[in-house]
């Protein structure tokens, strides 16, 4: 198997979508589409990793954040990162965040992302600790708003802790 990573086009929005449907996750066109969009306005990086030509993952790096305490020290945040399940555990993932990382790593000294908090997330929560990321220390966030003390939430793909990762030393004799 052939692995190709590149950055996502607007002709690659359909055969994305038709992709994850073919395995019952609902990922619109549109989704891809405001994607590509994103990356010609420079605010967003927008990966997507091919096996012998069709679409395998995908992830994107948002350079402006919602989520405030990234947001704040102008730390991009890795999202939306998704291997198709027939294509895992074949070093797809780990490519798509080693260049994520890495183009990263040209803008800021630290990355950020986002976790789900429940058991499908759990695969993931293993990948990024195994990756040297630790939580933020905000705790946990609904829509990118901190959640309270005594607050209800619904535990769903919304529900996150966000976790960062130092990639290279501050500049200039800085101490972090």
């Amino acid at each position: 198997m052939h692995i190709d990573v590149r950055l996502m086009e607007k002709g690659d929005a359909e055969p994305l979508s038709a992709a994850f449907e073919a395995v019952g996750w609902h990922k619109p066109v549109e989704l891809f589409e405001r994607y590509v969009a994103q990356q010609g306005d420079g605010k967003r990086t927008a990966l997507l990793a091919l096996a012998d030509g069709e679409p395998a993952g995908y992830l994107t790096v948002n350079w402006r954040p919602r989520y405030r305490p990234l947001h704040a020290e102008g730390t991009p945040e890795i999202q939306d990162f998704n291997v198709l399940p027939h294509y895992r555990r074949r070093g797809i993932g780990t490519l798509l965040m080693d260049i994520a990382e890495g183009l990263a790593q040209e803008r800021s000294p630290v990355v950020g992302l986002g976790v789900g908090l429940y058991a499908d997330y759990g695969a993931a929560q293993i990948l990024y600790v195994k990756r040297g990321y630790v939580p933020d220390g905000h705790g946990v966030s609904a829509c990118d708003v901190p959640v309270h003390p005594g607050r209800s939430v619904c535990v769903d793909d919304n529900l996150v802790l966000h976790f960062v990762k130092e990639l290279r030393k501050p500049k200039g004799g800085e101490h972090g």
